[in-house]
C-alpha cells in the first residue's frame, strides 16, 4: 500500500491586531482594529539600529521616528526595517507604552484597548541643550488631552 502524502496547508497569519491610518493627532496613527487587553505586548519598534553621534544635528522631518535605546549609545532608525510602530502618536495621556528589554523595544497596553482606538506613549523626549520654551515649542504636542502638558519633551521633574 502507497501512502499519499499529506495535503499541504498554507499557515495564515493571523489578522493582525492593529492597522496604519489617518490620524486627526498628526499624519498617520495605530489603531486596535480587536480587543487588546491591558499588558499585551502589541508590538516591536523595529528597524536599524545607529549610533547616536551618527544622526544629523538638523534634522528637518517633522516626524519624530528615532528611538533612543537607554544605553545611550544606540537609537532604533525605522527608516529601514521599521514596521507600524513608527506610527504611534504621542500623548501626555497615553494608553500604551513603550518598554525595553534585552535593547529591543515594545509596545504594551496601559489598559483594554477598543478596536477603532488609537494608540499612543508619551515619547518623553529628552534633549540635551537647555529646555527653552522655544525647544518646547519645536516639540509641540498635539495630543489635545486634559492632561496635556504641551511638549513632547520628557516631563518636567
Amino acid at each position: 500500500m502507497t501512502r499519499k502524502n499529506p495535503a499541504k496547508t498554507k499557515t495564515r497569519k493571523p489578522a493582525s491586531r492593529i492597522e496604519v491610518r489617518k490620524s486627526g493627532v498628526h499624519g498617520r496613527g495605530v489603531y486596535a482594529t480587536k480587543p487588546i487587553s491591558k499588558d499585551t505586548r502589541i508590538i516591536e519598534y523595529t528597524g536599524k539600529r545607529i549610533l547616536w553621534e551618527t544622526v544629523p544635528a538638523d534634522l528637518d522631518d517633522p516626524h519624530t521616528f528615532l528611538f533612543g535605546l537607554d544605553n545611550g549609545k544606540e537609537v532604533i532608525d525605522p527608516a529601514t526595517g521599521g514596521n507600524e510602530a513608527r506610527w504611534i502618536n504621542h500623548s501626555c495621556d497615553p494608553n500604551c507604552e513603550a518598554i525595553e528589554e534585552n535593547e529591543r523595544v515594545f509596545i504594551y497596553a496601559l489598559r483594554h484597548l477598543r478596536p477603532g482606538e488609537e494608540l499612543f506613549y508619551d515619547y518623553a523626549l529628552q534633549v540635551d541643550e537647555p529646555r527653552t520654551k522655544e525647544v518646547e515649542k519645536e516639540c509641540e504636542c498635539n495630543c489635545r488631552s486634559p492632561k496635556c502638558r504641551g511638549t513632547m519633551l520628557e516631563p518636567k521633574s
